[in-house]
C-alpha cells in the first residue's frame, strides 16, 4: 500500500467506525459485531501508527466514542472515565507486560503486579456520593462529559442509596442486564413484535438513557462497580485494596478479580475467565489487565483516551457450523409473520442452539439462506445465536429456496406485505396467535374504552375458555367475572356495566378498536364523520378512501384489505348482534380534537367535576392524562390541596390550570 492508498484508506476508515460507533453508542442500535468493529478499529490503529502524518485528533483511536444525547443534562467528570486498549493475542498481552517492566525498572519499582478482571458487557456510569449518601449519577459520554441519569439510576436496586461511611467519594461501574433477565426480555419483546435487542450491552445502554426513569424501572438493570474514581480523605496502595473496601462500603463489586504477581499468572487468570465464561449470570467480552500498585498508575499516566496502566484482553466470538433443518413461521400478537431457523442441534458458547429467529424475507434473501445448506452460527453478544453465513461450498444441488407465505400458517387469512416494510402480518382480525392482543386494543381507553378488562383478566378469560373471540366480551355473565376474583362481586358489578356502557360507544371508538394497520385515532374520527356507519365504511371503495384528506394510498389499501377478510365480516356481524352501536353520533363536537396531542395531569380537589368526568373531557378532544408531571406534560389541571405535583410542574415551568379555566378552555 502506497502513501495515497494509506490516506485513503484512513479516511475511509475514519467515516466507518464513527458511523458504526454513532450507531452503538449514541443510538444503541449497533449494525455490525463487535468484532467486526473491533477488527476496524485494528487496521485504522496500525494504518496510523505506520502513517503518523494523517493521525487525527477526530479519530476515534484519539477519542472516546459517544455524545450526549439531547434531553439529558450534561455532567462534566472531575475525573475522566476513559476507555481501554483492546488487545486480541497473549502475546500482545506479553508485550504489555515487558512495557511494564521497562517502565518499573526506569522508575524504581521493584515488582510488577497486575489485577484481572471480567471486562463485562454494559454501559460504563459514575457515581457521587456526599456524606455517604448518593447524589448524582452520569454516563460515561465522550469520557470528559456524560449525560445525567441519577434519576433512572436511582431505580437500580443494587446501587446503594446510602454507603457504610459518610465520606465523598465518585465510583465508576458497569450498568449491565444479566443473560437470563435479557432473554426474557427478547421473548417478551418477540411475542409482542417488538424489535429485539441486538445483545445485552445495548439492552441496558437504551434502558439507562431513557428520558423518562418509569421505563427504566421496569428494565432488569444491574452494576458492578469496579474503580474508584475520586475519594477525598482516604489513600490506598493497591487496587485490589480499593476493591475491597468498595465492596465493605456496601457496593455491588465486580465478583471475578483476580490478583496476580506475575505475567503467567495474568495468562492463567485470562485462560481461566474464558473457561468460565459461560456459567456467567452476566455477559461478558474480554478480560481486564490492571496495574495493581497505584503509584505505578500515576507515573505511568494516560493518552487523551487510554490509561497506560491497563488493557483489554477481547476474546473472539465463538462459531460453529450446523445444518439448516427447515425454516418455519411463526405468528406473533400483531399479526407478524416471522420465520424461524430450524437447526440440527450444535453447541455454542455454552448453550446448545436448535432454532433462531431470521427476522423476515430480506435476511434470508440477503444470506442467500435455503433449507438443507450448511451453515456457520455464533452469539451476538454471547447471548442471542444468529446465522453469520451460509458455506456454499458444501451446496448438493439437493437444497430448497424458502418462499414466505402468502396465508397466514395460523388462520389461513391473507398475509401481506405493505411497501416499506420488511415484515408480512396476518389481516384477520380473529386470529388465534392475535387474539390476546387484538382484545387488549379493543377494550383500551383510546378504543372501546371497556374499563376493569385489563391485561391480567383478558387472559383469565381466554384460559378459562370464557371467550374465544372479541364479540365474546358482550355475552359474559355476572358469574362469568365474579369468579375471576376472590369476593368479585362489587368488580364483576362494574365491569359488567362498563362493558353495557361501550355498546353505546360513537362509531369513531369502535373502528379504533378494530385495529385497521395504520388507522389511528385520528382516521377513525375522519372515516366515522365522512361515512356515518359501518356498513357505509365497510363498502367504501379504494378510490373513493384515498381522497379523503388524511387518509392517502396506504391506509386506503389497507382499509378495503380488512374489510374484505371473512374473518372482519364476521366479528363485525357478531358485535351487532351484541348490540354494539354501529352508527355515527349527530354531535359534531364529538369529533373536536382541540387537545390533540397534549398530555394532562388532575391534582388537588375539583368542585364542579370529577377527576373521572374531567379526564373523559379530556380525552374526547383528543388529549391524554396521566399521573406523573414530566417534561412532557403540557398542562396540570389543580385544584384545591393541589401537592408535589404542582409544585414539580412550577419548577419545570409546565402550565398550570385552574378548573375555571379549564371550563373556558372546553367552552370553545
Amino acid at each position: 500500500m502506497n502513501k495515497k492508498q494509506a490516506k485513503e484508506r484512513i479516511v475511509e476508515l475514519r467515516k466507518k467506525t464513527e458511523y458504526y460507533a454513532n450507531k452503538y453508542y449514541d443510538e444503541d442500535k449497533p449494525e455490525i459485531s463487535d468484532f467486526e468493529y473491533d477488527m476496524m478499529m485494528v487496521e485504522l490503529r496500525n494504518l496510523e501508527k505506520e502513517y503518523p502524518e494523517f493521525v487525527s485528533e477526530e479519530s476515534l483511536t484519539q477519542k472516546v466514542g459517544g455524545h450526549v444525547k439531547e434531553g439529558f443534562k450534561k455532567v462534566t467528570h472531575d475525573v475522566p472515565l476513559q476507555s481501554l486498549q483492546d488487545v486480541f493475542s497473549l502475546e500482545e498481552v506479553e508485550e504489555f507486560d515487558i512495557k511494564m517492566q521497562e517502565k518499573a525498572k526506569e522508575n524504581g519499582i521493584e515488582k510488577v503486579s497486575y489485577v484481572v478482571e471480567t471486562k463485562i458487557d454494559g454501559l460504563s456510569a459514575a457515581l457521587e456520593y456526599k456524606e455517604g449518601k448518593f447524589i448524582r449519577g452520569a454516563t460515561r459520554g465522550n469520557g470528559l462529559v456524560g449525560e445525567d441519569v441519577t434519576e433512572n439510576l436511582m431505580t437500580v436496586s443494587s446501587i446503594p442509596k446510602k454507603i457504610n461511611d459518610k465520606i465523598d467519594i465518585t465510583v465508576r461501574g458497569e450498568v449491565f442486564i444479566a443473560k437470563k433477565e435479557f432473554e426474557e426480555m427478547n421473548e417478551k419483546r418477540q411475542q409482542n413484535d417488538e424489535e429485539l435487542f441486538a445483545n445485552a450491552r445495548n439492552a441496558a445502554a437504551g434502558s439507562l438513557r431513557q428520558l423518562d426513569s418509569k421505563v427504566t424501572s421496569k428494565r432488569p438493570l444491574d452494576i458492578y462497580i469496579f474503580n474508584v474514581q475520586k475519594i477525598d480523605g482516604k489513600e490506598f496502595n493497591s487496587h485490589y485494596e480499593e476493591l475491597e473496601y468498595l465492596s465493605n462500603l456496601g457496593f455491588n463489586v465486580n465478583p471475578i478479580r483476580i490478583p496476580c504477581s506475575n505475567i503467567k499468572e495474568v495468562k492463567e487468570a485470562i485462560k481461566k475467565i474464558a473457561e468460565m465464561r459461560e456459567k456467567l449470570s452476566f455477559g461478558i467480552d474480554g478480560a481486564v489487565i490492571k496495574i495493581d500498585n497505584l503509584k505505578f498508575r500515576e507515573i505511568l499516566g494516560s493518552t487523551v483516551k487510554v490509561p497506560r496502566w491497563a488493557i483489554a484482553y477481547k476474546y473472539p466470538p465463538e462459531q460453529r457450523t450446523t445444518i439448516l433443518k427447515d425454516i418455519v413461521c411463526q405468528v406473533g400478537r400483531t399479526g407478524a409473520i416471522t420465520p424461524m431457523a430450524i437447526l440440527e442441534p450444535v453447541v455454542v458458547a455454552g448453550s446448545t442452539i436448535s432454532k433462531t429467529t431470521l427476522h423476515n424475507e430480506d435476511f434470508i434473501k440477503a444470506k442467500d439462506l435455503r433449507i438443507g445448506d450448511t451453515v456457520v452460527i455464533q452469539k451476538a453478544g454471547d447471548v442471542i445465536p444468529e446465522i453469520v453465513k451460509v458455506i456454499k461450498e458444501k451446496r448438493t444441488g439437493s437444497e430448497k429456496e424458502f418462499e414466505m407465505p402468502t396465508k397466514c400458517p395460523v388462520c389461513g387469512a391473507e398475509a401481506i406485505r405493505e411497501e416499506g416494510e420488511a415484515a408480512i402480518y396476518c389481516t384477520g382480525i380473529e386470529c388465534p396467535a392475535k387474539l390476546l392482543r387484538n382484545i387488549i386494543h379493543f377494550v383500551s381507553r383510546e378504543a372501546m374504552n371497556i374499563d376493569g378488562l385489563g391485561e391480567s383478566i383478558v387472559e383469565q378469560l381466554l384460559d378459562r375458555k370464557l371467550i374465544s373471540n372479541i364479540a365474546d366480551i358482550y355475552t359474559l355473565t355476572f358469574e362469568d367475572i365474579s369468579s375471576l376474583k376472590k369476593n368479585g362481586k362489587k368488580f364483576a358489578q362494574n365491569l359488567i356495566s362498563s362493558i353495557r356502557i361501550s355498546k353505546q360507544n360513537d362509531l369513531y371508538r369502535l373502528i379504533t378498536a378494530l385495529g385497521i394497520r395504520h388507522v389511528g385515532g385520528k382516521a377513525s374520527k375522519v372515516l366515522a364523520k365522512k361515512y356515518k356507519s359501518m356498513d357505509n365504511l365497510m363498502n367504501a371503495t379504494f378510490e373513493e378512501l384515498q381522497e379523503i384528506n388524511d387518509i392517502g394510498v396506504i391506509m386506503a389499501n389497507s382499509i378495503v384489505d380488512f374489510f374484505n377478510e371473512e374473518q372482519t365480516k364476521d366479528l363485525i356481524q357478531k358485535l351487532k348482534d351484541a348490540g354494539v352501536n354501529m352508527n355515527a353520533q349527530k354531535d359534531e363536537n364529538s369529533y373536536d380534537d382541540r387537545f390533540e396531542g397534549k398530555i394532562f395531569v388532575l391534582t388537588g380537589s375539583l368542585e364542579e367535576f370529577t377527576r373521572k368526568e374531567a379526564g373523559d373531557l379530556i380525552e374526547k378532544f383528543g388529549g391524554k392524562t396521566t399521573n406523573s408531571v414530566s417534561k412532557k406534560t403540557d398542562y396540570v389541571l389543580a385544584g384545591k390541596e393541589a401537592g408535589s405535583k404542582l409544585e414539580k410542574a412550577e419548577s419545570l415551568g409546565i402550565t398550570v390550570i385552574s378548573e375555571q379555566e379549564f371550563k373556558e378552555m372546553i367552552k370553545k
